[in-house]
């Protein structure tokens, strides 16, 4: 199998059309119930766009990946149905799922994307990723060069409004992980990411804490860049470093 390079994954995300896709799916929430293990998207999402086991020139569309998602759990999906009491022939279940199935997969492209980028950081064939490890919470493993040390990373969505974002940056979470955290900010936050008026510590004017999480403004340690669709990405800076201060930490 060949795996996707930093280079041609990074292409396949600057040409997803992410406001089509917002469009589309932002409002349907009706299968937000936690799903069965054996319908989850894991496994096809790391098989195709991590492990690319077809050996495919490039990634999937997400149409194209939710028709092998469907053939490959479909039975599966029907005993989900009608467990969570979906009629047979309710479209809102289709629907709905869908679009649970699309922000499962705009969040794990997206970690893929981190692995492929600490990886050209750590080395080739350095990191680790699988529908197993993520189900343990380590959405980036590590292996180091010498073999005897390992760096796991846990991706995070900050969900907080942009405005009050602080700077995040490899926290050391409760398992041990290390949490890499990011943030989507519209095109109008991120085009004019002033405030417009006094308030709560800030003036009129001063530009807002979360850019500091972007190479925009801060091109030295900024660990998040916006590709011009506005999908969010991080960059080596989110991994630069970390290998000494675990060493250090050793």
């Amino acid at each position: 199998m060949k795996r996707f390079t930093l280079e041609e994954f990074e292409k396949f995300l600057k040409g997803i059309d992410l406001a089509a896709y917002r469009e589309k799916y932002s409002r349907t929430k009706i299968v937000e119930m936690d799903l069965d293990q054996n319908i989850q998207a894991l496994e096809t999402v790391y098989e195709q766009y991590w492990d690319n086991i077809d050996d495919r020139d490039t990634p999937l569309s997400f149409e194209d990946y939710y028709k092998i998602y469907l053939d490959v759990n479909g039975k599966n999906i029907k005993e989900f149905r009608k467990k969570v009491c979906f009629g047979e022939h309710c479209d809102c279940f289709d629907r709905g799922l869908e679009a649970r199935i699309y922000r499962t997969w705009s969040a794990l492209i997206t970690q893929i994307h981190g692995g492929l980028v600490a990886e050209s950081i750590f080395g080739k064939n350095s990191v680790k990723m699988s529908a197993e490890l993520d189900r343990k919470k380590i959405d980036i493993l590590v292996e180091k060069r010498d073999g005897n040390d390992e760096l796991h990373f846990q991706v995070k969505k900050n969900t907080k409004r942009p405005e009050i974002a602080r700077m995040h940056k490899n926290v050391e979470n409760e398992n041990g992980n290390i949490d890499l955290v990011y943030l989507v900010p519209s095109s109008d936050e991120y085009d004019y990411p002033y405030y417009k008026k006094s308030g709560n510590g800030f003036k009129k004017g001063d530009i807002k804490p979360f850019t500091k999480l972007f190479i925009k403004w801060n091109p030295e340690h900024g660990i998040l860049d916006r590709l011009d669709n506005g999908f969010v990405v991080f960059t080596k800076n989110a991994f630069l470093g970390l290998e000494e201060k675990k060493r250090s930490d050793m």
